[in-house]
């Protein structure tokens, strides 16, 4: 099992770059598969992408990456039951649902994997299937969802989950008739799937709003689209630069992304300065307590509460976190406690006790920003700190141990 190591208390400078983001990609990929031929520019370097590459080489998809840029052909394409051996090994495998259903009117997929930070389940997924007119069916583990026809409907979400949006718009855009989804997730990365999906001939209005109408078309054609910046890459290394920073600079950025994110450094009193694309940020002192409750896009991403927990341990108080979105992500503060923080969880919410003064230890990641979280505490913390089952965070920060090493933080790997 790969490990990290990390000697903390290092000052960073210099510049990191943020690499196309995550939680985008793993949908504009099997996004492509509705179209013949396509190019996704900004692909990051990341065991996600490497993983939707396996399901797309087992679909008989021909694809070349370099520099990360990647041509897919889909000509020769197979419909096959994806078994657990691909599905298992990201949660973002179900975006196959919505694009093999839009294309072939049928898909078999075993269930998800990805991280276990609670139930997430996927049942307004189907159920927006089934109101474009396709039948569901389980046996066991293996998910059959077909239709003799796709035709348009008015889905209303009951929650606006982003997955459940990406495959209702995946299964909608070769459907027959007017599709609407009342409630749509209105994340960046939905904006830069329906991007891509236009680019294609797909027709879909009510991009960055809750509602969004989609024109059923016959085919789609060859499409081209770069993946947006990752803000939860770029709010995690803004994160240490204010807590490490010396003239840091955070660049590739889109701070539209993260207003929530920085009106909380704000009443933080941290210290930082965007500028165009690029956040420059410092080492900051007395920093504030805040309270602070994750909520769906525009609200305070869930993906960073995890991150930022590291650096409420840093103010003078207490700070109290709700999250509101999963029920299982505060398994990182087990190991922050090990390494010397206060933060005592009760139920959906954290008190988390500050200042606190970190000692190198030997923690582990549960989840991909568990991962992110322990990466900031090891950079502050005094000593050596070794962090093990690392495959989380490789499926989401890409070239993480490159990009910290060039600003000044002593962190390599280990391979076992």
């Amino acid at each position: 099992m790969d490990k990290i190591k990390v000697i903390g208390k290092q000052t960073l400078s210099g510049k990191i770059y943020i690499s196309g983001s995550k939680n985008s990609v793993v949908s504009l990929l099997p996004a492509a598969i509705l179209s013949d031929e396509c190019v996704i520019e900004k692909v990051p370097h990341i065991s996600d992408v490497d993983n939707l590459e396996e399901i797309l080489r087992f679909l008989n998809v021909k694809f070349s990456l370099e520099s990360g840029v990647i041509h897919i052909d889909s000509t020769q394409m197979v419909n096959k039951s994806i078994t657990e051996e691909y599905s298992t090994k990201l949660r973002a495998s179900y975006y196959f649902m919505g694009a093999l259903l839009g294309r072939f009117k049928r898909v078999e997929i075993s269930l998800p994997g990805g991280c276990n930070i609670g139930a997430r389940s996927f049942d307004f997924h189907l159920k927006g299937f089934e109101k474009l007119g396709a039948k569901v069916m389980v046996k066991d583990n293996l998910y059959i969802i077909e239709a003799d026809k796709l035709e348009g409907a008015v889905i209303d979400l009951p929650f606006p989950s982003v997955g459940a949006t990406v495959n209702i718009i995946l299964a909608a855009v070769l459907a027959s008739g007017k599709t609407i989804i009342n409630n749509a997730a209105s994340e960046p990365e939905i904006g830069n799937l329906i991007q891509f999906l236009n680019s294609m001939g797909a027709k879909i209005k009510g991009v960055n709003t809750n509602k969004l109408e989609i024109i059923g078309v016959s085919q789609l054609h060859g499409g081209k689209v770069r993946v947006i910046p990752d803000r939860i890459e770029a709010g995690t290394y803004i994160l240490a630069g204010v807590m490490n920073g010396n003239n840091l600079e955070i660049c590739d950025v889109m701070p539209e992304h993260l207003t929530s994110f920085f009106e909380v450094l704000d009443k933080m009193g941290a210290r930082y300065k965007i500028d165009g694309d690029k956040v420059i940020t410092n080492k900051s002192l007395h920093l504030k307590p805040v309270n602070i409750e994750t909520a769906v896009y525009p609200g305070f991403a869930t993906d960073l509460q995890q991150p930022i927990t590291t650096l409420l341990l840093q103010a003078e108080g207490v700070s109290v976190l709700r999250e509101t979105i999963y029920e299982n992500r505060f398994q990182n503060t087990k190991y922050l406690n090990e390494m010397g923080a206060n933060i005592e969880v009760l139920g959906d919410t954290i008190k988390v006790y500050g200042p606190t003064s970190l000692r190198g230890k030997l923690v582990r990641t549960s989840d991909l920003r568990a991962g992110a979280a322990l990466v900031l505490a090891a950079l502050s913390a005094e000593g050596e700190t070794t962090i093990t089952d690392i495959k989380h965070l490789l499926r989401g920060y890409s070239d993480l141990i490159k990009k910290l090493t060039n600003v000044g933080a002593k962190i390599w790997l280990i391979d076992e």
